[in-house]
């Protein structure tokens, strides 16, 4: 059986939920036609659809015609709602365009029309209300024709001579064809609709139920069902939650089979609805070509591509008003956030936007409307009365030439750099993202990775913070470290270059623009001639007809504000004016725009344009202006700026024969000679060849004990301020700290000694230094710490190894026993560090085992840099030793002036201080006894005779 999407679109009052009804009824799925006006339309289940007589959301109905499965959904027709509208577009198969035979082409139509063409849907057209219109076939299709553009033909007339010959103008081979035979096959007759060279047209009415069932059987005659690829892929449009709060997300599948419980990333889904109206029957899979609605999936959004499918296009139609939502006096605006975040899920052209300075929030609507609509929606759903104020324009940025944008992230342990080329796009493009990098230079999912990024984000201009639009930004280069490059350096790194690239073009302010039809007596035309020329707009001569007048022209949103209201009053009434929106253009009044917002770019913390780059383990800001002389790789526009010295990054992770990083079995360990040399390389990476001349002439950068100063400088000590503070809360131990009585596990000398703040050790204390018997006491300063990274041991030695394999906490225990004996040997402090960084909410956690101490990391944060902040800290204070193979950490060790142990060398030092203690043990006795006071020094023993 042939499966079909198959939308329902119109002006509104057109009749499409009218012949949704009769469509369903002819195919026996309603046992009664429902009317919109009396509220008992199969597909209008909302209670606010019924109050307003008008679909406000998408619906979907199932219906079985002959050999057809269609899924058919119906659509808002009011342009407040047109978003909704736009979505479901992205799905469907055919469109089924409704146009009211008494109106004709009207302003939304004609904005449909155009919506069709740019997603490449092929439409078949109900003229509707035909008993209103008798006679006009003719006429309507002249007027389709001129208005729209296109071939549109009656088939009505199927079969007849003069449908044939209008049908084979579509295409060379079906002229052919007709001058050969007479006729046109059906197979070209639906090769030419669904290429949309043919558009076939039905009159009829759908309230009175004539035409609908021709109309069902030539549907199913003239449409072919898509092949679909066996690989699973799926295109989302809508989320909804249904009486119970479930969270639905529907969507199509465009490719292999959905069953229940597959995974999709990280969940699963739990259900698979089909729906008709407000039931639903639940399925166990769903195949390629069916729409449904899966639960279980939280993060999903709409225009998002699963699997196989890409991400939908940009909407074209989007809000142009910003509004302030007026909260009750005793409603909290950070408690209702959330809830309106909720309902942005559910309509992403709300544009839900938090204002942090003025404790605001904020929402784009489409019109009037739209806005009643949500008040009743927010009432309903909450249980709160808004109300919406400080009307304000939708503004957008772009730019006029070309620039390369250019990005760097490398605090310590971290790197990424891109490099992307800003182009100026077609007016109305929105943003387009490519790629045009050689894998040789980035790979494959590092670039993927990087357009994921682009696509995320709402970038923000530089004239006045205004989202960017009608650009393509291309990935034209970029690098990453085999070890140390995660996903979150790229997301920093693209951003920077995004944002850098935009404070060097030359931007240009957007505003929103309407196409308006104005019809006015012919009397008062040189008045609005004069009214629209003041608004700024631009217009064609005056059609004069019957007394009537009809300006047509495009003016900006802001200029028309409540123009309407002026038309009705100096014309009594007898004028209209229609207005649609037609997109962006150069703003009118740019200038008093931008200052009337006072914008400053580079004071907006959230969107820096500067880059960090790293020197002597520590990260430091560098200005947008400056950062090309920082880059490691060349410019993609060929300039002189930014050298490509491999050298600066050290290849710091040795590479197995799978091209990863080097495992257990081959140690990565290298000499102290080595790692000076790399050490000095890298101090210098970012240094200039000429000597440190920059191309802007900046004020050279001071490397920072923290990140620096500047925008970047400034959100990260805004955050370590906040993490310090939400630490010193819960008592967050991070380093060894002196003196203190602590409340978990104990000390060597049974002092509970807890980790405090990072990189800070013990003033005082070890276990060769205190005195029998005091607790807690410390009776010297530590000098000599062992620091061991601990999962990094276990997977070097053979024995651990081999135990981890079969139970890792057992290999842990063992390490651990093993510490234990050597510090017992030894005397000094050991400290053995583990990850826990992937462990959501994990804090870090310290305990005593037995004489040492056991670290396990807070979330985000390794072992590697555990100890790194700790050598950072107190390697050159005391004598620090640390055990690990990992190369990168040797390196970063040896510059703090602290003592190593590779895993192979720990090992052996292991087994030289257990065979020199056994040796001790088994030494023989001189023969004579012990007495206590055999081993007091001669003061003391002095002192006591004394005493007695």
């Amino acid at each position: 059986m042939k499966r079909l999407a198959v939308g329902i679109l119109a002006h509104v009052d057109a009749g499409k939920t009218t012949l949704s009804e009769a469509m369903l009824y002819a195919g026996g799925m309603i046992r009664h036609l429902g009317r919109v006006d009396k509220g008992d339309a199969f597909l209008d289940t909302y209670e606010l659809e019924k109050k307003r007589g008008i679909t406000i959301f998408s619906k979907q109905a199932r219906l079985a015609w002959d050999d057809m499965d269609v899924t058919l959904l119906d659509t808002p027709g009011h342009v407040d709602f047109s978003a909704e509208m736009e979505r479901v577009l992205q799905v469907l198969d055919y469109a089924v365009l409704v146009i009211s035979g008494s109106d004709g082409v009207q302003g939304h139509t004609r904005t449909l029309w155009r919506l069709l063409a740019r997603y490449q849907i092929p439409a078949f057209l109900f003229i509707n209300k035909m008993d209103l219109a008798p006679g006009r076939e003719q006429e309507i299709l002249r007027d389709l024709k001129e208005s729209l553009g296109g071939n549109f033909v009656d088939f009505g007339a199927d079969g007849t001579e003069s449908f044939y010959e209008e049908v084979a103008v579509s295409g060379e081979a079906e002229l052919e064809e007709f001058l050969e035979t007479g006729q046109v096959s059906k197979d070209a007759i639906r090769s030419r609709i669904a290429s949309r060279d043919l558009f076939p047209c039905y009159f009829g009415s759908a309230l009175k139920n004539t035409g609908v069932e021709e109309f069902m059987r030539s549907l199913e005659e003239y449409t072919l069902e898509p092949v679909y690829p066996d690989e699973f892929g799926a295109k989302i449009f809508k989320i909804v939650r249904d009486s119970q709060g479930e969270r639905l997300t529907y969507m199509k599948i465009t490719g292999g089979v959905l069953h229940v419980k597959d995974r999709i990333g990280e969940e699963k889904v739990n259900q698979l609805r089909l729906y008709s109206g407000d039931k639903y029957e639940a399925v166990s899979e769903a195949p390629a070509g069916m729409i449904c609605a899966a639960t279980g999936l939280l993060h999903t959004k709409p225009g998002e591509g699963l699997g196989s499918c890409e991400m939908g296009a940009e909407p074209v139609l989007e809000p142009v008003l910003t509004y302030r939502v007026e909260l009750p006096y005793d409603v909290d605006a950070a408690a209702m956030l959330p809830k309106l975040l909720q309902l942005e899920e559910e309509e992403p052209e709300l544009h839900i936007v938090w204002e942090e300075e003025k404790k605001e929030i904020h929402a784009q609507i489409m019109g009037e409307i739209q806005m009643e609509i949500l008040k009743s929606l927010i009432a309903e759903r909450f249980g709160v009365e808004v109300r919406f104020g400080g009307r304000s324009i939708v503004y957008k940025e772009t730019i006029t030439d070309t620039v390369e944008g250019v990005g760097h992230f490398e605090p310590l342990r971290h790197y990424a750099e891109v490099h992307l080329l800003l182009e100026p796009g077609e007016p109305g493009s929105g943003l387009v993202f490519d790629t045009d990098c050689s894998e040789d230079i980035l790979s494959k999912n590092w670039q993927r990775l990087v357009l994921t990024h682009l696509e995320e984000k709402v970038h923000r201009g530089v004239l006045i913070g205004a989202p960017i639009t009608d650009m393509k930004i291309t990935l034209k280069s970029g690098r990453a470290h085999v070890k140390h490059t995660e996903g979150g350096d790229f997301r920093q790194s693209v951003y920077r270059a995004v944002r850098q690239g935009l404070m060097q073009a030359h931007s240009v302010l957007l505003e929103p623009f309407y196409a308006f039809h104005l019809t006015i007596p012919d009397k008062m035309v040189g008045r609005a001639m004069t009214d629209l020329e003041r608004r700024f707009a631009v217009f064609e001569g005056p059609a004069l007809e019957d007394g009537q007048a009809i300006l047509t022209g495009r003016a900006p949103v802001s200029a028309l504000d409540g123009y309407q209201t002026e038309v009705t009053a100096y014309t009594g009434g007898l004028g209209q004016m229609i207005c649609t929106l037609d997109g962006y253009g150069p703003c009118h009044n740019e200038e008093e725009i931008i200052v009337a917002a006072g914008y400053d770019p580079d004071a907006d913390l959230a969107n820096p344009s500067g880059s960090v780059f790293c020197t002597h383990g520590a990260g430091f800001v560098v200005n947008w202006d400056e950062v090309k002389d920082y880059m490691h790789l060349e410019s993609c526009l060929g300039d002189s700026n930014g050298k490509r010295r491999m050298d600066a990054i050290p290849e710091l992770g040795a590479r197995s024969s799978d091209g990863q990083g080097g495992g257990a079995s081959e140690e990565m360990w290298i000499g102290t000679d080595e790692v000076d040399a790399i050490l000095a390389r890298t101090y210098h990476a970012n240094k200039k060849e000429d000597g440190g001349k920059r191309r802007w002439g900046g004020k050279s950068k001071r490397p920072a004990e923290t990140y620096g100063a500047g925008v970047y400088g400034e959100t990260a000590r805004r955050q370590e301020a906040v993490r310090q503070k939400s630490d010193s809360k819960v008592g967050t131990a991070e380093t060894l700290a002196s003196g203190s009585e602590g409340k978990s596990g104990s000390s060597v000398a049974g002092n509970a000694g807890k980790l405090e703040h990072a990189g800070k050790a013990p003033e005082s204390g070890g276990a060769g230094s205190r005195t029998g018997g005091s607790k807690g006491k410390m009776a010297s300063a530590v000098r000599e710490y062992l620091l061991v990274d601990g999962y990094n041991i276990i997977f070097s030695w053979d024995e651990l190894n081999e135990l981890a394999k079969i139970n890792i906490d057992s290999a842990r225990g063992k390490l651990l026993d093993i510490l234990c004996d050597y510090q017992g040997s030894r005397g000094i402090e050991v400290i053995a560090v583990f990850d826990a960084y992937r462990v959501q909410g994990h804090r870090t956690e310290v305990t005593d085992y037995h004489n040492i101490h056991v670290v396990f990391t807070k979330e985000a944060e390794t072992a590697d840099q555990y100890i790194e902040k700790f050598a950072h800290e107190n390697g050159r204070k005391y004598t620090v030793m640390v055990a690990t193979s990992d190369r990168l950490e040797q390196i970063i060790i040896r510059g703090q002036g602290c003592g190593l142990y590779s895993a192979r060398d720990f090992e052996e030092e292991v087994d030289r201080v257990k065979n020199q203690t056994r040796e001790h043990t088994n030494r023989p006795h001189s023969g004579h006894k012990n007495y206590l006071l055999d081993s007091v020094p001669e003061e003391v023993l002095r002192q006591v005779k004394k005493d007695e």
